[in-house]
């Protein structure tokens, strides 16, 4: 994050990696050997600077990297300070918000199959997200970019509930084409249906986080 001093968070300083391949929908907490109070105490002072530079500044260029900063610096770096907080904390919602962006873009395609599916058993959630029409590979790439933008505008509660929308989308729609796939691809389908119930807990998650932004609960 070297180059803009906004985007430097206190008490921690991000290191440059190579981005790492991540898997759609895993959400597994990352291993470390740090002290995991310092980790705590770094995942809250780094995720209250990056919303607070976004929400003070207002160029533009300072919030494409910041909703760049997954491909930029690697998404395990993030992982590393914000995957082991609670779900339902500012450093936990943050990661949830840049790990739905980055298995979208990661495998826009599949994820469009996904919505595709589940959109017409949502049509609340559908409008909620905000995905443009037709919802394609595209489409869904610039709608999770663009509620990750919002995050960093002053709208985070905003940003919290479409990727929630968003998620139960996705979930119903893998809970759909597993249910097509169940006698012909058994395991395919106990997969999709696992990740499927995550992504329920991560929308309810994120709708109580909103919940708490909104009220000034949210740390």
């Amino acid at each position: 994050m070297k180059g803009h001093p906004a985007l430097t968070p206190p008490a921690t300083t991000f290191r440059h990696h190579k981005p790492k391949p991540f898997a759609p929908m895993d959400f597994d907490p990352f291993e470390g050997g740090a002290d995991p109070a310092r980790i705590s105490e770094a995942a809250h002072l780094s995720a209250h600077a990056l919303v607070q530079a976004g929400k003070l500044n207002d160029d533009p260029e300072v919030r494409e990297r910041l909703v760049r900063l997954a491909e930029d610096e690697g998404l395990e770096v993030i992982a590393e300070l914000w995957s082991k907080a609670p779900a339902r904390s500012l450093p936990g919602a943050l990661w949830r918000l840049y790990a739905i962006r980055a298995a979208t873009v990661s495998n826009p395609e599949a994820m469009a199959s996904f919505f595709a599916a589940g959109a017409h058993l949502a049509q609340v959630e559908r409008v909620v997200a905000g995905a443009a029409e037709p919802p394609g590979a595209e489409e869904l790439c610039a709608m999770t970019s663009s509620i990750l933008t919002g995050a960093f505008d002053g709208e985070f509660d905003v940003a919290l509930e479409r990727t929630a929308a968003y998620c139960r989308v996705i979930a119903l729609g893998q809970a759909e084409q597993a249910d097509a796939a169940e006698h012909s691809h058994p395991e395919r389908a106990t997969l999709m249906t696992t990740r499927a119930h995550a992504l329920v807990k991560t929308a309810e998650d994120l709708e109580s986080a909103a919940a708490s932004w909104r009220a000034g609960e949210l740390d």
